[in-house]
């Protein structure tokens, strides 16, 4: 958990430039569903107190080497950003777990996503000179940098919550649920 937050907060820091992409996305979207992905995985076998734990220890590691590899200001917004989300995802998750199998790790991955972006790029980049430069968003409206890129990120994440559905449904037949492992 720890690896995927810190990998992600130096990623967020380099744009993606391929494709003209550079003033939409930053390559931190790409990595950062993986830390969703490990909460769920970590809910359904132990539950929710457990990817509670995993998501404090998580947090705590993260801003540690966050504030090394990256700002202290993004190192800051990611912790908070990671902290509310991820609880948010696990509080979702933890309600829906005994609908449909797929569910759960979407309804808690896109709410949880939607929070954690919001969080973070308000509070990393809102602000900054460099970041508040106007862009178009989606070729119509001018909108701030940081809003930009924070729109580009969801998209991804949204992508993102559907792909890892095929890696976690793979896993159900490996991690059982806790309450299954509880009883026997």
């Amino acid at each position: 958990m720890a690896l995927v937050v810190a990998a992600s907060n130096v990623l967020v820091q380099h744009p993606v430039e391929a494709l003209g992409l550079g003033d939409k996305l930053t390559w931190g979207a790409f990595t950062y569903p993986l830390a969703f992905l490990v909460t769920d995985l970590t809910n359904r076998r132990f539950g929710p107190a457990a990817a509670r734990r995993v998501v404090y220890c998580g947090f705590a590691l993260a801003v540690a080497l966050s504030i090394w590899l990256a700002t202290p200001r993004i190192a800051l917004a990611s912790g908070a950003a990671f902290l509310v989300g991820q609880l948010l995802d696990v509080a979702v998750f933890s309600k829906l777990r005994r609908l449909a199998w797929w569910r759960a790790p979407l309804a808690a991955g896109l709410i949880g996503s939607a929070v954690d972006t919001a969080l973070f790029f308000s509070l990393a980049f809102a602000g900054d000179p460099a970041m508040s430069e106007p862009v178009a968003l989606f070729g119509l409206a001018q909108t701030p940098l940081w809003a930009s890129l924070a729109t580009y990120d969801f998209v991804v994440k949204v992508a993102g919550a559907f792909l890892l559905l095929a890696p976690y449904g793979a896993l159900m037949n490996v991690i059982h649920p806790y309450e299954r492992t509880a009883a026997g």
